[in-house]
């Protein structure tokens, strides 16, 4: 049990220092979901779960950008989510990693992305109220109270964007005893899913791009993907 409480406080750790850096400290796009999900994977002895879920996330909310007031589905929180109970889902079902179960991560987790965003845009009021008091206290002066008051700005993202990651990992280890009961299809189906939902993601990044034909070439490349996936799927059935 031990084990379980140190994962989950791992990936808590590691959510919230994400969601620092995706915000206030360094920037060096450790916070992306390709790289926050590996590194998520690799905590939890899990790479793989971490690889696979962090690319199609990544290319999910690739066209998003944080620019000015406009403020996109939080990433991150996204990533380091459904990783971290993709990881923790295989590891408490005593399986190996596998497609079924990063499908069935990225379904129940992804909406994280909408649910960090009403949370970013509440801290973010938190922290420009205390950015006003920081400059009002460097204006006096002040400059010890100024970076202090600028410091617990930060706090609040890594307290509860960890605390959200801390959560999907338990929530993965609760999980895990429950998939052993789907049947045989069902698994399959959500084994299938997975490159379905790579190639909807992969037409999605296409699109942003802006570049010229690309939502065609993007609707055709999502199109043969699935279609491919039905063929297969129907070939098992007969």
């Amino acid at each position: 049990m031990s084990g379980v409480w140190t994962q989950v406080a791992l990936a808590g750790i590691w959510g919230g220092l994400v969601a620092v850096e995706r915000k206030a400290f360094l920037q060096a796009m450790f916070s992306r979901p390709l790289v926050a999900a590996t590194v998520m994977g690799a905590l939890l002895d899990d790479v793989p779960a971490g690889l696979f879920v962090g690319m199609l996330l990544e290319l999910f909310h690739l066209g998003g950008a944080n620019l000015g007031a406009s403020l996109p589905d939080h990433d991150t929180l996204s990533a380091t989510g459904t990783s971290a109970a993709a990881a923790t889902m295989a590891m408490a079902s005593g399986a190996s990693s596998t497609p079924a179960l990063w499908s069935l991560a990225v379904l129940l987790f992804v909406g994280l992305g909408r649910v960090g965003l009403w949370l970013d845009r509440r801290l973010e009021r938190y922290a420009a109220r205390l950015a006003r008091k920081a400059l009002a206290s460097a204006e006096a002066g002040q400059l010890t109270r100024a970076m202090r008051q600028n410091l617990w700005g930060v706090w609040p993202h890594f307290a509860v964007f960890g605390l959200l990651t801390s959560v999907c990992a338990l929530a993965g280890f609760l999980l895990g005893p429950w998939l052993e009961g789907l049947p045989g299809p069902v698994l399959r189906g959500l084994a299938w899913a997975y490159p379905a939902m790579a190639s909807v993601s992969a037409a999605i990044a296409a699109r942003g791009s802006h570049a010229k034909r690309a939502s065609l070439y993007a609707g055709l490349g999502a199109g043969a993907v699935c279609l491919s996936v039905l063929v297969l799927l129907l070939k098992e059935r007969l």
